[in-house]
């Protein structure tokens, strides 16, 4: 979904303009609503900012056919879910999804903003509960588990499933 702005960078008005990454801002608006709607996390926080890049690269890789419309979002919730669940290798899945759209042909504004929140999802860090380290971890209280850093998509891609299981 490839749009252009409507102005010449003379003023004249021509179709000449600038590439507007519509596809990637429509996924982030798309997770943002979804996330919001769960209201699982304060919009201001980083695990929301990892659970909405982490959603917004699941609905603008899932969308094999640029045109993902209004009205197939709510088609499409069950293939997000899917992508989304604990024992799926999305991370895997991202990496393929963006090489195959990388070999397409020149990289798109879209494909950039969607590379740059990969990489910000694998590159920052969030202090979490290691529920992996202690066995039956999750039944102890929240202050009673070993903290530990781990990449951000590792929080956002939960909280992105939850917020899609909520919706």
């Amino acid at each position: 979904m490839r749009y252009e702005s409507g102005t010449g960078t003379d003023g004249s008005g021509g179709t000449g303009g600038t590439a507007v990454p519509m596809a990637w801002f429509y996924a982030e608006y798309i997770a943002e609503e979804l996330l919001r709607t769960g209201d699982l996390m304060p919009p201001t926080t980083f695990e929301f900012r990892a659970g909405r890049e982490a959603l917004a690269l699941t609905v603008f890789l899932a969308d094999t056919e640029d045109a993902l419309s209004g009205i197939r979002v709510v088609t499409e919730l069950e293939t997000w879910l899917a992508l989304t669940a604990y024992d799926q290798c999305w991370q895997e899945w991202v990496a393929e999804r963006l090489a195959e759209r990388r070999a397409r042909g020149p990289e798109d504004p879209d494909l950039r903003l969607a590379r740059a929140a990969w990489r910000w999802l694998e590159e920052t860090e969030l202090l979490a509960p290691d529920l992996d380290a202690v066995p039956g971890a999750a039944a102890l209280p929240e202050k009673e588990r070993p903290p530990v850093w781990t990449p951000a998509w590792r929080l956002g891609l939960p909280l992105g499933h939850l917020a899609i299981h909520l919706f």
